[in-house]
């Protein structure tokens, strides 16, 4: 693990690859699963704030299912809020493009103009996840590994991304620049030693 900023980052964020491959999956990760997307704090009163400026780039499924539910629901099982589902499917903040791939209708927005509000951080930065202790403010960073990534596995390999450079973008957008530059020294170290390490085998 690598303790930056009060941060516990796990170590597969530097050791493993990853590319998202959208022609391969589909954008999946906005269908699948028990619920939302998870939403910080102020992320739910962002969602209030801005639903008549996004709806216009929502399908009609996401906006009666938002209607319905409300612009964000609670999820028991993890005791967190998240966005809603429309009927227990895919998040209704979600639209398929022509090609058939999922978009996020925020991000739609946002990239029209219309919003200032990317997308919910947690969607900007998965496969990493963010574990909170609200009592004591901890935050552990971790790789969610799904077997509907596989494709985006084999093109980080191929094209030797690391995952945290992968999400570079969210991360700065979360915690800094400062703190990624540390990660980005935590793993050349890592990568340092790793190096050396091989050398000492062939010897």
């Amino acid at each position: 693990m690598i303790w930056i900023e009060g941060k516990l980052v796990s170590d597969a964020l530097v050791e493993e690859y990853f590319a998202c491959q959208l022609s391969a999956c589909k954008g999946a990760c906005c269908w699948e699963g028990d619920s939302g997307a998870p939403l910080e704090p102020a992320e739910t009163a962002t969602l209030e704030a801005i639903y008549e400026q996004i709806k216009p780039f929502l399908s009609p499924a996401g906006i009666a299912a938002i209607e319905r539910q409300g612009k964000y629901v609670r999820y028991e099982e993890s005791d967190e809020y998240g966005t809603p589902l429309i009927d227990g499917g895919p998040c209704a903040y979600m639209v398929l493009g022509a090609d058939g791939i999922a978009q996020c209708g925020i991000e739609r927005a946002y990239r029209a103009g219309a919003t200032d509000f990317q997308k919910p951080i947690s969607c900007h930065l998965y496969p990493v996840r963010v574990n909170h202790n609200p009592e004591t403010g901890f935050e552990a960073l971790n790789y969610h590994q799904w077997d509907i990534c596989s494709a985006a596995c084999q093109r980080g390999e191929a094209e030797k991304i690391p995952l945290y450079q992968f999400v570079r973008e969210a991360l700065v957008r979360k915690y800094g620049q400062e703190f990624y530059d540390a990660l980005e020294g935590a793993a050349e170290f890592w990568r340092q030693q790793k190096r050396e390490a091989t050398t000492e085998e062939e010897i």
